[in-house]
């Protein structure tokens, strides 16, 4: 169990920010979600922020449905050099997180640890796999009665990252989604499985799927230009239901560079492969069945977005790299 004083203890503040992972996926903005509601009912206010768009699918549809407040970086006014932060389905130094003005103070996450980072208090479980589930943990700690639409949101968390309970999944997943089932509107969740897709996002889909070039029992494949963070990763689990993939590599060229989703069936573990693969030209990391990278452009490049040259050379190094890891 959890100490919860502990964690409320490391704040100085009556205010605090929870900061999700850039471009917040269902489980981060569930996990901030809930741990609001948890913190609230200790006396202690916050704010979600991220840096990034939630306009996307089942994010955004998320955020509408269940009246979730939560507030881009670029639109804070109020945020000092001495506020305090909770990290949430993050955590220091990782790519997808940018540095915000004032202190990481807690950090609670389940994914792995590829850097040293101190924090007043940290619960950081990688063998979980989806933080909504650390975070329901608490609440039920507490003994809290959990309204439906914080139930809904931590349920749909738990599912989105698990695949259906069927990806990277452990007893306390199990064991929170079966808690939370008869306290979630199920209704709404029918709701969010509709309706996230838009007609531009089948042109992502298309690219993928006239590009997808598979070598022994890796795909790859290029969304195209600028797809957002989530429909990557989605279009990376489309392909991993080919007969013929154990493992995807799946990318977009984005403004500041190519964004890549990883994913594996277990054959190999992508967070360690994404790390290595990208070592020298960008960062990666994450699950043994899920994880991402980026690659910053070469600053030296003038306009490199329509540098088609360039684009295919980073792109087939990109590949090569990963084939070399996994393959090698």
């Amino acid at each position: 169990m959890i100490d919860l004083t502990k964690m409320i203890d490391s704040f100085t503040h009556k205010h605090v920010f929870i900061q999700t992972h850039n471009f917040p996926d269902p489980d981060a903005i569930a996990s901030a979600y809930g741990l609001q509601y948890l913190l609230h009912s200790r006396g202690l206010e916050s704010t979600i922020i991220y840096k990034g768009k939630v306009e996307h699918g089942s994010s955004n549809a998320m955020v509408k449905k269940l009246g979730i407040k939560i507030i881009e970086y670029s639109d804070m006014t109020d945020m000092s050099q001495d506020a305090e932060i909770i990290l949430v389905d993050s955590q220091k130094g990782n790519a997808n997180i940018i540095d915000m003005p004032g202190n990481e103070v807690v950090c609670i996450d389940h994914h792995p640890i590829f850097g040293k980072s101190q924090y007043t208090f940290s619960d950081i479980r990688p063998e979980v796999g989806a933080c909504a589930s650390m975070i329901a943990q608490y609440i039920f700690d507490e003994g809290l009665q959990i309204p439906d639409n914080i139930a809904t949101a931590l349920l749909y968390g738990i599912r989105i990252d698990t695949a259906g309970l069927s990806r990277g999944m452990s007893n306390l997943d199990l064991d929170m989604f079966y808690k939370l089932f008869n306290l979630a509107d199920r209704k709404k969740i029918a709701e969010l499985d509709n309706n996230t897709l838009r007609k531009t996002d089948l042109l992502a889909y298309s690219s993928a799927i006239n590009s997808i070039k598979t070598y022994g029992k890796t795909s790859y494949a290029n969304t195209g230009y600028n797809s957002p963070e989530p429909l990557i990763a989605a279009i990376s689990d489309f392909i991993m239901m080919l007969d013929t993939t154990d493992n995807t590599v799946v990318y977009s060229v984005k403004d500041d560079g190519i964004k890549i989703s990883v994913r594996s069936v277990g054959t190999i573990n992508a967070g360690k492969v994404a790390n290595q693969a990208l070592e020298g030209i960008g960062s990666g990391g994450g699950h043994e069945n899920m994880a991402g990278g980026f690659v910053p452009y070469d600053k030296r490049i003038t306009d490199p977005v329509h540098n088609d040259k360039y684009i295919s050379e980073l792109t087939n190094e990109i590949e090569q790299r990963f084939a070399n890891v996994i393959d090698g």
